[in-house]
């Protein structure tokens, strides 16, 4: 993946979490719950990216 890509892909993210914090009601638990699992999922997201994780697309969740 292009470096241009990488940043507008985190560009994006960040807006859209920005968005949703400023403009949608929600407690403030739930706020920062949104904000570690999205947090959490780009970090994944870029590990994976670079090579250091290796493809997450084979991860199961559940049974």
């Amino acid at each position: 993946m292009p470096l241009i890509n990488l940043i507008i892909t985190l560009i994006v993210v960040g807006v859209l979490l920005w968005l949703v914090n400023t403009y949608i009601p929600m407690d403030r638990k739930i706020k920062s719950i949104l904000n570690v699992v999205v947090v959490i999922a780009v970090i994944l997201w870029l590990l994976s990216t670079f090579g250091i994780l290796g493809n997450i697309s084979g991860v199961r969740v559940g049974g």
